[in-house]
């Protein structure tokens, strides 16, 4: 069931993450040129509202029909997603989670029905006319049936947000988020669930608190301090300074994940200061304009709207100093007898259990070595969840580690795991992502990391590929 659960998240994630560009636009549209923007502009707020309502859910239907059903099914899924979003007064984005993968799937059924069955030299007309013919007929289905049925659940959905705000209730959201952020379902969480409810509350209002739920870097900035200033194991202590520059300022969360897993324990401190920054941001009354991806200061006090920059970067600040207060005394209580290298084998049975994987099987994805001669080497792919965050910096990091040895000749890549290019030779990932990666990727080598700055993996594969 948690695999399931798991899986349906990131499902939805997958819609979601190859348009966040096109929501940080329409953000940055918001904050800046409506009434209340940085430089109110008649003429430029005008394109907000269509691409709230059009916009970004026909998007994001075109990706779940792809996901299901290839270009076919994205085309379908905008097809059916233009009725959905005529049939109701809500914005329609978990409308469009719901007809993209529809419409996908019933193209892809067709598709396979008729498979070998169209006369010869009909192919064409058959592919564009199942393509209109079911789209049109989806179109009105979503129109009557699936726009209707979702503004019911929006509404619903949108009382209870206001039962948890009008209660300041809102903050103990945090205490389920972050613990599900460390075992990696942070996009899932923030993509597949709170950007669609935060482009609700902007359409309304013109900022969203949902969008300070998880992308709040304060939290995971208080665990690296105290392991940067309190650590008693070296490795650990000069790995923290590195990992907060990217965390505070490349906005890749998933880099402070390994050291809250090495001690169980902080999650109390992400918890409280998570929680404490809600408190302060339901009871000032604050929220984003845009999703801030990645979640970094930089983007995070971009989001603000006009006059509650300081305020939303005060949010951080007080994050930061109740994670960095409960997270201080029991890194210097752990005496240095638990490190990142000591934690490598208690982590992938930690994240094993809790993916339902069998450890042994973990090991076996991590010893799944392809024999590749090192001259034969052209293309190495870095995979992480999404394929946007730790992927790109552990693929920079690496491309750089390759230069150094002077294998400019290897192209190395940055992707999703569960979209791993065929032709990967070598595939690196973090070890709670190897089954994962494995399933991809099955004639690849495989190497698994536990620390993306400071793996020992990317200096033994550059010295194993030099010439």
């Amino acid at each position: 069931m948690k695999e399931k659960i798991q899986s349906f998240g990131r499902f939805l994630s997958g819609m979601v993450m190859p348009n966040i560009g096109a929501f940080i636009a329409w953000g940055l549209l918001t904050a800046l040129f409506i009434d209340t923007g940085w430089l109110p502009n008649a003429q430029l707020s005008s394109i907000v509202g269509p691409m709230l309502t059009y916009v970004l859910p026909v998007l994001i239907a075109y990706q779940g029909g792809k996901m299901v059903g290839g270009p076919r099914g994205a085309v379908m899924g905008a097809i059916m997603t233009i009725g959905v979003i005529c049939g109701t007064e809500y914005t329609m984005f978990m409308g469009a989670m719901i007809a993209g993968p529809l419409a996908g799937w019933v193209i892809k059924k067709f598709d396979k029905a008729v498979e070998g069955k169209i006369p010869s030299g009909f192919e064409m007309l058959v592919n564009n006319f199942s393509v209109g013919i079911l789209g049109l007929l989806l179109a009105i289905l979503g129109y009557y049936v699936i726009g209707p049925f979702m503004g019911g659940v929006l509404a619903f959905l949108n009382a209870g947000v206001a039962v948890l705000v009008n209660n300041n209730i809102l903050p103990l959201v945090s205490v389920f988020v972050e613990p599900a952020k460390v075992l990696f379902l942070n996009n899932a969480i923030n993509h597949g669930i709170f950007t669609p409810l935060g482009a609700e509350q902007v359409a309304s209002a013109g900022k969203s608190i949902f969008y300070m739920i998880e992308t709040n870097p304060g939290a995971g900035t208080g665990v690296l301090l105290a392991y940067w200033l309190f650590s008693k194991d070296k490795v650990t202590k000069d790995s923290a300074p590195g990992a907060l520059i990217v965390h505070l300022l490349g906005g890749i969360h998933e880099i402070y994940f390994p050291y809250v897993l090495m001690n169980p324990l902080l999650l109390l401190a992400t918890i409280g200061g998570s929680v404490a920054a809600m408190i302060f941001n339901t009871l000032f009354k604050l929220g984003l304009a845009g999703p801030p991806s990645p979640g970094s200061i930089i983007a995070y006090v971009g989001m603000a709207p006009k006059g509650s920059t300081f305020m939303v970067l005060l949010s951080a600040v007080v994050a930061a100093a109740v994670s960095f207060v409960i997270a201080a005394p029991i890194v210097r209580l752990s005496n240095g007898k638990q490190s990142l290298a000591d934690s490598t084998e208690k982590m992938k049975e930690m994240k094993a259990e809790a993916k339902g994987v069998a450890v042994s099987e973990v090991k076996t994805a991590a010893d799944n070595l392809t024999a590749v001669a090192a001259e034969d080497v052209k293309k190495i792919v870095f995979a992480c969840d999404a394929g946007m965050g730790s992927s790109a910096m552990g693929a920079t990091v690496l491309r750089k580690k390759l230069t150094d040895v002077g294998r400019t000749d290897i192209d190395v890549q940055h992707a999703s795991v569960s979209e791993i290019p065929a032709d990967a030779q070598i595939v690196v990932t973090h070890q709670e992502l190897s089954a994962r990666a494995r399933k991809s990727a099955p004639n690849a080598r495989l190497i698994t990391i536990s620390n993306f700055m400071a793996a020992p993996e990317y200096d033994s594969l550059a010295q194993e590929l030099k010439l």
